[in-house]
């Protein structure tokens, strides 16, 4: 294990960055996609933290995958500051869809699709799953994990953006701004979520518990980026709720204590003919 030097903006801007990917498993080439980088730049600083002990390389099927060392976790979770750890949130088929204000040349190599009226072209580009209809490119962002709601909607949106710059570089489009479709899941590993979904499904208008397929463990659904801030602040909300109660509970006691004396005074007979009794007060 040696000592690689970073200067502080690096740490902020790629090595912090890369750990977080690493952390919820994602292999270079996806991390690149995700940040905008190409995949050397991004084996480069794996490379580097490697060498001074964060990660530790893993190969799976001749595919070389990254995970974080315990020094490496120790060094994250000092770098961030998280709300509720107890599980990764994880974006599902989440759309970004793009106007065509000015239509291109068509791609001749992606597969076409007939649908009820009109023919869809499915093709990939920079790695991503893209379709053309009659008014809109539409980037569907892969599988995306991260520890907050924000954080993957901005990977998602700046993800897609890169796309779209693409397309309309190679196919000389012009495409609009682009706009969250409707559809996309918002998920979290929880503890509670992995208990119930053995036996049940529970739904609101606001989340849902179950299982995806080919997910073993129960996970908890929010139907909304509110949803899952709200998610978020639980644990705040229950440790202010947990300080009022031991508050309540210390007022109780003294109420207790106060009754007590009362009950004593009047049980031996020290209260004067023009002092009220305490069963006086209890209707």
């Amino acid at each position: 294990m040696s000592k690689v030097k970073f200067d502080f903006s690096t740490v902020r801007t790629r090595v912090i960055p890369i750990l977080k990917r690493v952390e919820v498993e994602d292999y270079p080439a996806k991390i690149g996609r995700v940040y905008g980088w190409s995949r050397q730049h991004v084996c480069y600083y794996l490379g580097k933290l490697e060498q001074c002990g964060l990660v530790k390389r893993k190969v799976r099927s001749r595919a070389v995958f990254y995970e974080l060392t315990g020094r490496g976790k120790t060094f994250l979770g000092s770098c961030e500051d998280i709300v509720f750890g107890s599980g990764v949130y994880r974006l599902d088929r989440c759309q970004v869809r793009f106007g065509i204000v000015a239509e291109g040349c068509l791609p001749v190599d992606f597969r076409r699709v007939e649908m009820m009226n009109w023919t869809a072209l499915l093709g990939l580009e920079q790695g991503v799953h893209v379709r053309h209809t009659t008014r809109s490119w539409i980037v569907h962002v892969e599988t995306l994990y991260g520890k907050h709601p924000g954080e993957l909607f901005v990977m998602a949106k700046n993800l897609a953006d890169r796309v779209a710059k693409s397309l309309m570089i190679k196919y000389g489009c012009r495409l609009s701004e682009g706009e969250l479709c409707r559809g996309y899941e918002l998920k979290v590993d929880d503890p509670v979520a992995k208990l119930l979904s053995r036996y049940f499904c529970v739904s609101t208008p606001e989340r849902k518990i179950d299982h995806s397929p080919g997910i073993d463990q129960g996970e908890l659904e929010h139907f909304s980026s509110d949803a899952a801030v709200e998610y978020l602040l639980m644990p705040e909300r229950v440790k202010k709720l947990e300080g009022q109660v031991q508050a309540l509970h210390v007022d109780l006691e003294e109420l207790n204590g106060t009754l007590k004396k009362l009950l004593s005074l009047e049980s031996s007979g020290e209260f004067g003919p023009e002092q009220r009794r305490l069963q006086d007060y209890v209707s």
